[in-house]
C-alpha cells in the first residue's frame, strides 16, 4: 500500500504561485506513475500533471500547460506541483495520486489517492 500525504494549499490571490507537497510512504514507488488532480465543486476530476517515479517523462494538463509543472525526488519520497499565475479557474481539491498500471490521465486507473489540499484562488 502507498500512503500519500499532500500539504501546502491555502488561499491567494490571482496571480500568486504556489507549491504542493506530497509525501509518499509505505512500498517502493518502482514503476510507479505518480501525478496531481485536481475537482472543483460540481466538475468532474481532472487530470493536472503527472511523472514516472523513475523518471524521464512528465505531462502537464493543457489547462495548466505554461504554468504548472511537477517534480519529484525519489530518495525523499516526495512529489511537488509548482503553480504559478494562478487564475481563479485553478481552484479547487488538489489530490496526489499513484497507480502501477502504467496509465497517465485517467483518475479511475490510480488506486492510490491522497486525502487532498484545498487551493483558492481569488479574482
Amino acid at each position: 500500500q502507498v500512503h500519500l500525504v499532500e500539504s501546502g494549499g491555502g488561499s491567494v490571490q490571482a496571480g500568486d504561485s504556489l507549491t504542493l507537497t506530497c509525501a509518499a510512504s509505505g512500498r517502493a514507488l518502482t514503476g510507479y506513475i505518480v501525478g496531481w488532480f485536481r475537482q472543483a465543486p460540481g466538475k468532474e476530476r481532472e487530470f493536472v500533471a503527472a511523472a514516472r517515479w523513475s523518471g524521464g517523462d512528465a505531462y502537464i494538463g493543457d489547462s495548466v500547460k505554461g504554468r504548472f509543472t511537477i517534480a519529484l525526488d525519489s530518495d525523499k519520497n516526495t512529489i511537488w506541483l509548482h503553480m504559478n499565475n494562478l487564475k481563479r479557474e485553478d481552484s479547487g481539491v488538489y489530490y496526489c495520486a499513484a497507480n502501477r498500471w502504467g496509465h497517465i490521465f485517467r483518475s479511475d486507473v490510480y488506486d492510490n489517492w491522497g486525502q487532498g489540499t484545498q487551493v483558492s484562488v481569488a479574482s
